[in-house]
């Protein structure tokens, strides 16, 4: 992405360079609509790196004003959940999209695809193969040796016989394999011969006990496509050797379709790993809450955290679509929810580690009201009013007895301003048997309300606050990386031992003005010179805040 003038120009995009060719006349798709399709495997949550391909296929339909199906593959049964469909259903109507009429099963076309399996057998181009997984590794060859198997001139009316066997469950898991007759001395070794059925006794969560064989997902893929209809099928970057066997399976079988794969480069993210078994072993193990804690990549955990829609979109947005994998700072992603947040947020003032402040000059028992804006950088969002008082509380950090160079906050004879209400003076402090500081004291200018004195005094500090008579109490989760090192997913590493041992910090008996226990607006609060906060999604209640920290006012992960 780069900025010119002022204008943001957005990364190109090859995709929709080969689509708008396609759509012109005499193209491949001239006249017709564009139909994309996400298609998840309902085994886990979606997270931020299907995020990418998400965008890409309900983006570019949307561009093109075509439709984007929301397909479950589902081929593998002892791996699905009716709960992983709710969610992944969920997470993509929270990200703006919708696939309207065009929601399916792979399941739904079982019995096509077996149908289709058989057609390729009566074409003799495909065989029962009774090569266990084992020997069938043995026999695949290498680049100066072909791949061989006893079965592969097996009489065609022999292997539907057995295929039929198969599907009526006459033989164990494993015991024979349905392989694509293609080319045992091709250089891409998806093409010698591959398994496009297998056996497989499971209940499926929602063909039940009907089927006891199973598509295997390169050759359930192109039908799944063409059944639909789709006209571009967009896949990541590791399915481009699985390209020539998704052509041939479009080409060979009795389906009149032409949908078309395009490959692009997977997102990665530095300080994450994004592999559903990585994931899981984290939220088995407990080093998580769950697969939505915030510190985790799926999108139920970011959302938990505070990110937005609008956040995660212009994130993928900045991050374009390519050819060639790349590694992404985790720095960009937090970049994209600060300018959202900035712009939509809900200023409030909140302590995290509250310290009592006293305004000796200010009289017992009275107190007044401030008007402050909600958004500086919204007009329309308005004001609300908060208390002062007496008693206030400070964050401990924002006083020292003795100050370091260049400290501009409260110290013993320093003036600083309290964010929107007056100029005060540090007086001293009270401290415990210890020594410890337990209290901080001063006086105020009275003619120096909304923090502008009178006489045009400059005053260096400013310091944010909350009165003590009205604030709630709050419980605050600090959460940074939850990895230390910035390749956790990298082959020679155990992820397990790049976990960083303070990705969650606790903070209790904080304070909070009275506004933020009422309902949370949708962008949630930036908590003034802290970061941005919203109420936690599962935890808070009115009687027993708990906010968590979205993001820090400035970049964390910079060093």
């Amino acid at each position: 992405m780069a900025e010119e003038n002022g204008v943001v120009s957005r990364p190109s995009n090859f995709i929709h360079d080969i689509i708008d060719d396609e759509l012109k006349e005499g193209g491949r798709c001239f006249g017709k609509t564009v139909e994309t399709r996400f298609p998840p495997e309902p085994n886990g949550y979606l997270h931020i790196g299907h995020v990418k391909a998400l965008c890409i296929d309900f983006g570019t339909a949307e561009k093109y004003g075509g439709v984007c199906h929301l397909r479950m593959d589902d081929t593998n049964p002892s791996k699905e959940d009716v709960e992983y469909v709710d969610a992944i259903k969920e997470d993509i109507h929270w990200l703006g999209y919708d696939w309207g009429e065009h929601f399916y099963y792979a399941s739904d076309y079982f019995d096509t695809m077996y149908d289709l399996a058989v057609g390729l057998i009566k074409k003799g181009l495909a065989y029962v193969c009774e090569l266990t997984p084992e020997q069938m590794k043995e026999m695949r060859g290498d680049l100066t040796h072909p791949a061989t198997s006893p079965y592969r001139d097996r009489p065609i009316e022999e292997s539907l016989d057995l295929f039929a066997r198969m599907k009526a469950g006459k033989f164990p898991d494993g015991a024979m394999t349905l392989r694509a007759k293609i080319d045992l001395a091709s250089g891409n070794f998806n093409m010698r011969d591959p398994a496009i059925y297998r056996i497989n006794h499971a209940h499926h969560h929602r063909q039940g006990d009907k089927w006891c064989i199973y598509p295997m997902y390169d050759f359930a893929h192109p039908i799944e496509d063409m059944i639909e209809q789709i006209t571009h099928s967009l896949c990541s970057l590791e399915f481009e050797n699985h390209r020539p066997l998704y052509d041939w399976v479009r080409d060979n079988v009795d389906y009149d379709a032409n949908p078309r794969q395009i490959e692009f480069a997977r997102l990665g993210i530095n300080y994450t790993v994004m592999s559903k078994r990585k994931l899981r072993r984290l939220v088995e193990d407990g080093v998580v809450s769950g697969w939505d804690d915030p510190r985790m990549p799926t999108l139920c955990g970011l959302r938990r955290r505070g990110y937005t829609p609008a956040a995660i979109r212009d994130f993928i947005e900045r991050v374009g679509v390519a050819k060639v994998p790349n590694t992404v700072e985790y720095a960009l992603l937090e970049a994209c929810l600060r300018d959202d947040l900035n712009a939509h947020a809900t200023r409030a003032m909140a302590v995290l580690r509250p310290l009592k402040l006293t305004v000796t000059n200010y009289p017992d028992g009275q107190s007044e009201t401030f008007e402050t804006e909600n958004n500086p950088v919204d007009e329309a969002a308005g004001t609300h009013t908060m208390t002062f008082s007496k008693h206030l509380y400070i964050e401990q950090d924002d006083f020292m007895e003795e100050p370091i160079k260049g400290y501009r906050r409260f110290f013993p004879g320093n003036e600083v301003r309290l964010k929107a209400a007056y100029i005060v003076r540090c007086t001293g402090c009270v401290k415990d048997d210890d020594g410890n500081v337990i209290e901080v004291l001063c006086e105020y200018d009275p003619d120096s309300r909304g923090g502008n004195p009178a006489d045009g005094r400059k005053v260096r500090g400013t310091v944010h606050w909350v009165d003590a008579a009205t604030a709630v109490d709050a419980e605050v989760r600090l959460y940074s990386s939850l990895f230390d090192d910035p390749d956790p997913d990298a082959a020679d590493k155990d992820y397990m031992a790049c976990l960083a041992p303070d990705s969650l910090e606790v903070l209790k008996g904080c304070k909070a003005e009275a506004m933020v226990a009422g309902p949370a607006p949708a962008a949630g609060y930036q908590f003034m010179r802290l970061g941005y906060f919203c109420p936690d999604s599962r935890d808070s209640k009115p009687d027993a805040l708990v906010f968590n920290r979205s993001v820090s006012l400035k970049d964390g992960f910079k060093k």
